[in-house]
């Protein structure tokens, strides 16, 4: 079996690697193959940050910057990439990057295990902030930072050294010099012999091809989960076919009813578009995992998953959304809780791929809320999500749509509910009633992260939630208090 060869760019120089199975980690080549130890392995799961590595792809004549896992990132998937890691960010005079810098000055560093990921975040966040006129804020960089974790609790000098870099001497990315290399390794890669282990097609046509020739081949995007299969199972694919490199499927249709994302799409360009037409999801768009995950994962790869907890389909269900499913026979088109048939199982068939999800656009009389209810307020997976949408029309619920996972075993549309609502007054009574008919929808499980008890306890406290927040109550979320509003609380509470 032929393991193509992989090719990036890191430090300015060509790098090429040759005979990686295609289940091998970034992180394993970086650290067993590269010997480069300044990456670290934590948990080897996505979670806590230590193994980031920041990734640069052209993108119309710029380099688009992206920090992500390397722990669970396919080592195939760099191919024609710009690859940093933590020893690569300095300059050549033996100064420090100024994220790195900054962490010196600040004291962000304890331990030390987690600092090389919170460099790489940073350096992140420092090439993605060049050219814009506006200063960082405090609550940007807890965003950007969200994805990694310091088991020393020494967040707030890491959040200073965040809002510093900028001050400090600049250091420049030469990327004039970095596009000819990555556009010489996309001419070199003409015309060679397809990779017969890990497929990475770059259009539709070709995508659909190779489905349809290895319906065998496991289906990644940013391997964000199947990357849990192969570290956490042991799991091991003799083809993989990667669908992030499907232009088609990478961009995002604005048309006037609907939005049109792209499977491939990554989940930090989806949630952008849910936010920009619904501003209220952006708390929960940032508590999605964090960024390194979104900005590998995608919001296909995360739909066909099919996870019972995960997070974005209640969402999507509530909001009425439809995937696309496209094979060289031609396409179906579905609403997203049809398309799951059991436990991470759908109706997707040998040939087939899921290409779009469709959302409707924002409507007036619609009010709309997602509800995610976890241990740890950022990057912790749901015990519980709610997504509510409803319309009122002259004090009287005109349709109701209502998305719930984490209580059965796929994610569901609680249409008894929804019933319970449609065509009734929009008051206190009604939301009473229709909390005792989705407490009795479901019957969800107890696991390590809720009781089932907990969880149908959780679900009426959440229409309740709902109800308040559409009478304009305040101060009944995290989100509605400032650091200044919970200083005060304390005070009075001493």
């Amino acid at each position: 079996m032929n393991h193509h060869v992989i090719q990036f760019v890191r430090r300015g120089e060509l790098v090429t690697l040759r005979n990686v199975p295609p289940t091998r980690t970034l992180l394993e080549v970086l650290r067993e193959d590269l010997q480069c130890t300044g990456t670290k392995e934590g948990c080897n799961e996505g979670d806590c940050g230590a193994c980031t590595v920041v990734l640069g792809e052209a993108s119309g004549g710029q380099i688009k910057y992206s920090a992500v896992n390397s722990c669970i990132r396919m080592a195939h998937s760099v191919n024609g990439l710009a690859l940093w890691t933590v020893e690569d960010i300095a300059p050549e005079d033996g100064t420090l990057h100024p994220a790195q810098q900054a962490l010196v000055q600040c004291h962000g560093s304890q331990c030390g295990f987690c600092t090389p990921g919170f460099a790489m975040s940073l350096f992140g966040l420092y090439q993605n902030q060049q050219g814009k006129t506006e200063a960082l804020s405090r609550a940007q960089a807890t965003e950007v930072l969200s994805g990694n974790l310091c088991r020393c609790t020494g967040y707030r000098p890491i959040l200073e050294a965040a809002l510093q870099m900028q001050s400090l001497p600049p250091v420049q990315v030469n990327e004039a010099e970095l596009l000819q290399k990555l556009e010489l390794i996309k001419q070199a890669s003409i015309g060679l012999e397809p990779d017969s282990s890990y497929i990475l097609p770059t259009t539709l046509a070709a995508l659909l091809s190779a489905r349809a020739q290895h319906p065998q081949a496991q289906i990644v995007a940013g391997c964000t989960d199947v990357g849990l299969w192969v570290n956490k199972l042991h799991m091991n694919f003799a083809q993989v076919l990667d669908v992030s490199r499907v232009q088609e499927l990478r961009q995002i249709e604005d048309h006037p009813h609907e939005l049109r994302i792209g499977a491939a799409a990554t989940l930090t360009q989806a949630f952008a578009a849910l936010v920009a037409d619904r501003p209220h999801l952006h708390t929960f768009a940032a508590r999605f995992a964090g960024l390194p995950v979104r900005n590998s994962g995608t919001l296909g790869g995360n739909v066909a998953n099919g996870s019972p907890i995960g997070d974005t389909m209640p969402l999507l269900i509530a909001l009425g959304s439809r995937v696309v499913l496209m094979s060289e026979r031609g396409q179906r088109d579905m609403p997203l809780e049809d398309f799951y048939t059991g436990y991470r199982k759908n109706v997707l068939l040998s040939d087939e791929v899921l290409a779009w999800i469709k959302v409707p656009k924002a409507t007036p009389g619609e009010f709309s809320r997602v509800f995610k209810i976890s241990k740890r307020f950022e990057d912790d997976i749901s015990a519980v999500c709610l997504a509510l949408q409803v319309h009122v029309v002259a004090g009287q619920v005109v349709s109701a749509s209502i998305g719930a996972g984490g209580v059965a075993a796929t994610p569901m549309r609680a249409v008894q509910t929804e019933a319970a609502l449609t065509g009734k007054p929009w008051t206190q009574a009604t939301i009473t009633q229709a909390m005792a008919t989705l407490r009795q929808e479901f019957t969800p499980l107890s696991d390590l992260r809720a009781s089932a008890n907990y969880r149908v306890q959780v679900l009426g406290n959440l229409l309740q939630r709902f109800w308040l927040e559409s009478q304009g109550v305040k101060n009944i979320n995290l989100e509605d208090f400032e650091l200044s509003d919970l200083d005060a609380l304390e005070g009075q509470n001493t």
